[in-house]
């Protein structure tokens, strides 16, 4: 019998070397214009500018151990901190090593990834939820906000403050980083939407605070913008 011996694991610099081969000028100043999420800047310092369609492919390929995805993680590169958050194993990380890692994501893209296949499996997610929320570093707080609204948009809203939650959106969303408050008026859309008791009040305070009054329209999507939002995602509900 012929023993095949097994391809050596890639390391982190060839990696980075192959994401950097797959990287489009095209995708770099599409992220650079808008950000890889949509949302305004600031894009990520480091970027290849790879399809994700490519990120997905090789992060299936690579298989990557958790120790390899923390230390992907910790490059600050965004398309490897995408493929280290299909690869971390969320009951692998202490509470205190998740909000490392939280603290040091690199954009809107890479917490959007982080906080749906990491954040949310967490054991302690709800205990994190409560404590991000009133955190003062970027990442931490949009990650907890959005914790929330997901809560409230699965229809376990029951469970929460929503009146203490308007106020505080209310008081703090105006003078939030961007990056927070696109997870903060996720929350206000999910009350609006999923508790008609608190939709007048919701819709006031988007037309008051007025954030993404002005994001261009679309036919056929829904702009951001919560008292349009919330409108319109009511209906739906019905």
């Amino acid at each position: 019998m012929v023993c095949q011996l097994k391809s050596p694991r890639m390391t982190i610099k060839d990696i980075l070397a192959q994401l950097e081969s797959l990287g489009q000028e095209a995708r770099r100043k599409h992220n650079a214009k808008i950000g890889p999420d949509g949302t305004a800047p600031p894009p990520p310092a480091k970027q290849f500018g790879v399809p994700m369609a490519e990120v997905r492919t090789l992060a299936k390929k690579l298989k990557a151990d958790h120790t390899h995805a923390v230390k992907l993680w910790e490059t600050g590169n965004l398309e490897a901190q995408l493929i280290a958050a299909l690869s971390l194993k969320p009951n692998e990380l202490s509470t205190k090593a998740i909000g490392d890692l939280a603290a040091r994501t690199s954009c809107a893209q890479a917490a959007e990834w982080f906080n749906s296949y990491v954040v949310a499996q967490h054991p302690e997610k709800d205990a994190l939820r409560e404590a991000w929320m009133k955190s003062k570093e970027t990442w931490t707080a949009r990650a907890g906000w959005q914790l929330t609204a997901s809560l409230i948009n699965k229809d376990h809203g029951n469970k929460l403050d929503l009146d203490a939650l308007l106020g505080r959106i209310e008081k703090e969303m105006p003078k939030a980083k961007p990056e927070v408050q696109w997870t903060m008026n996720n929350t206000l859309m999910a009350i609006g939407v999923k508790h008609p008791s608190h939709r007048a009040r919701a819709i006031a305070m988007g037309e008051k605070i007025g954030l993404y009054a002005d994001w261009p329209k679309s036919k056929g999507c829904i702009i951001p913008f919560a008292p349009t939002a919330i409108e319109a995602l009511a209906k739906r509900e019905k």
